[in-house]
């Protein structure tokens, strides 16, 4: 019996952790115009991207500054168009945990978005990366609508 409910609860935590949760998604359009990495001279841009398969069926609150912007999930991306300055990101799974970003005009910066297994369902943890890695994670994700 014991054996029986172990199996089970093996098979459900890989469900959560390998599922699929749905997000509102921006259009093929728009995915490929915030892929082109274009950022005002005055702004700077900040992706959050999320490109693995595991904790796929939960969705991570994301906040910028304090202000909910939407929820992750596998696969996905948000970008973010902000001022110059000290801007905190804000991930929110069965952990919270903080990004700080020192924006520069004109520049992209990009931000990793690494899920671990957690106790009850998928923790998270935020990784500022170069450039080179930011744009490959971001090219094998979607854009979340509304992100930007």
């Amino acid at each position: 019996m014991l054996k029986k409910i172990a199996v089970i609860g093996a098979v459900l935590t890989a469900t959560l952790l390998t599922g699929c949760a749905s997000v509102p998604m921006a259009s093929p359009e728009q995915d490929a115009k915030a892929k082109t990495f274009a950022v005002a001279t005055d702004k700077a841009n900040i992706y959050l991207y999320r490109n693995e398969a595991m904790g796929g069926a939960v969705k991570m609150d994301v906040v910028l500054d304090g202000k909910a912007i939407g929820q992750t999930t596998a696969k996905t991306y948000i970008v973010m168009e902000v001022a110059p300055g000290k801007h905190v990101i804000t991930s929110k799974a069965e952990n919270e945990v903080m990004q700080e970003v020192i924006a520069q005009a004109g520049k992209n910066y990009f931000i990793w978005k690494e899920v671990k297994m957690g106790v009850m369902y998928a923790r998270n943890k935020l990784n500022l990366v170069d450039e080179a890695t930011g744009r490959a994670g971001v090219a094998e994700c979607s854009l979340i609508e509304g992100a930007r």
